[in-house]
């Protein structure tokens, strides 16, 4: 008999957020889905507060990407415009998503967070 009020442990999502040369860096990482889109969401509107050229994605430690949290990347672009939003270094099964989705033709996506910050 299991107690299902109890959450699995899960890493936060949000693994940092860091200026850089003025951009902002924010780092996610594990599992972005409707359980933590909030603190996705929060954490991009606290990079966007900053008002930086631009924001980058770090995605390098991103496991997994659901339809809620895609929806959270759209609504951060469509606060800071076009090209001031880019995803970088999603693994293999992300950058899947992504392309299925269709979102890899409206929020540019790069090998590298430096990549990514050169625009």
């Amino acid at each position: 008999m299991g107690d299902d009020s109890v959450e699995p442990l899960r890493e936060p999502p949000v693994r940092g957020i860091e200026p850089v040369d003025g951009a902002v860096v924010v780092k996610l990482g594990g599992e972005l889905d409707l359980y933590n889109a909030e603190e996705v969401r929060a954490a991009l509107a606290d990079a966007i507060a900053r008002s930086p050229a631009r924001i980058v994605i770090d995605m390098t430690d991103v496991e997994f990407v659901d339809s809620t949290a895609l929806g959270v990347l759209i609504e951060a672009r469509s606060k800071l415009g076009p090209d001031a939003l880019a995803l970088a270094a999603p693994q293999l099964d992300t950058r899947r998503t992504l392309q299925v989705s269709g979102l890899d033709r409206h929020l540019p996506v790069h090998d590298t967070v430096a990549d990514a910050l050169a625009g």
